[in-house]
């Protein structure tokens, strides 16, 4: 029996796909496809690799940016990273349809395997359309004028990666709030990466990136200029706004900062991380929360809800425990 053709195809639903594929026809059936057939072929496809893309790739990703909360799931990917996860089915939803010309029985696994080199070779030629560099890696001069310092390099790098993708930050030029947890992160300085720091931060790093006209005006200035416009104006963070969660972010990074040191301080000396960490989260985190009680209640979330009850529950303690000493061992 020969390949059946498109024509004689009525709906493509994500089964008849897994058929499709399981015969070694799929390539050819989608190659001959109709625009309109091709259409309702890529939306099958989407609905079988979704969760593949995101089990493979998204999730160990945004555990890397310390989103944990994005690494839940699809339906928990913050406005920044969502549009980069479709961006990644999208490209690997192209390969499936256009390489498997040879019969699959295990579709997830034969997907799975391609994962990485489709999404790859899709973000280097979106870069490169875009006119960014295709890998983003700093020239030596750029470092050294950033006196090699580790977040400063960090910053340029994400500079780079940021102009060429198409993600976009709301009303803002930069994400400052994921680069702000970020800094707290790598330098372990949790009071002091703040929004305001950052903004000032990529200031730094544009200014020694314009040391060099042409090459900022080539890899900078252009790809950025092709993003979406924000949709407002990027406000002055380098003053003070009125923001009604500012006094709950402050706070929460005050707290933060205080606990980490404590829990530092009594590891160094010999106690047992697991039951320092448990000790001094349900110190500092137990207590009443300042933040926020001069507002009428529900008109923030709390943003403590459930932090020291989910100490009760090993997983979550060992999580917390392992992040603990990660950060311990970056600032030593």
């Amino acid at each position: 029996m020969g390949m059946p053709s498109s024509s004689t195809m009525h709906v493509f639903s994500a089964v008849q796909l897994r058929d499709l594929a399981r015969t070694g026809w799929l390539a050819g059936i989608a190659a001959q496809a109709s625009k309109a057939e091709r259409r309702v072929m890529t939306g099958a496809a989407y609905e079988i690799v979704y969760p593949i893309v995101f089990a493979r790739l998204t999730r160990a990703l945004e555990l890397s940016r310390g989103h944990t909360v994005c690494a839940k799931g699809v339906d928990r990917l913050a406005e920044e990273c969502v549009d980069g996860f479709h961006d990644d089915v999208e490209a690997v939803v192209e390969d499936f349809l256009t390489h498997c010309r040879n019969p699959v029985q295990n579709l997830e696994a034969w997907i799975g395997g391609r994962v990485r080199a489709a999404t790859v070779d899709a973000h280097r030629r979106r870069r490169g359309e875009r006119g960014a560099l295709q890998r983003p890696r700093l020239p030596g001069w750029l470092s050294a004028a950033l006196d090699d310092d580790r977040w400063l390099t960090t910053l340029a790098t994400r500079i780079l990666v940021w102009v060429g993708v198409e993600t976009t930050a709301g009303g803002q030029v930069w994400p400052f709030e994921s680069w702000a947890g970020e800094r707290a992160s790598r330098t372990g300085d949790w009071l002091g990466s703040t929004p305001a720091v950052v903004a000032r931060e990529i200031e730094t790093v544009l200014s020694v990136m314009r040391s060099r006209p042409g090459w900022y005006e080539s890899y900078v200035e252009r790809p950025l200029g092709r993003k979406q416009a924000p949709l407002a104006a990027t406000p002055d963070l380098a003053q003070p706004v009125a923001d009604p969660y500012a006094s709950t972010d402050s706070e929460l990074r005050r707290l933060a900062g205080e606990a980490v040191t404590a829990i530092d301080n009594r590891c160094r000396v010999g106690e047992d991380t697991r039951a320092v960490v448990v000790d001094v989260i349900r110190r500092v985190f137990g207590g009443t929360f300042a933040a926020g009680l001069e507002r009428a209640p529900h008109a923030t979330p709390d943003p403590l809800g459930g932090v020291t009850g989910a100490l009760a529950d090993a997983a979550t303690v060992n999580r917390i425990v392992g992040t603990v000493r990660a950060i311990i061992a970056d600032t030593d």
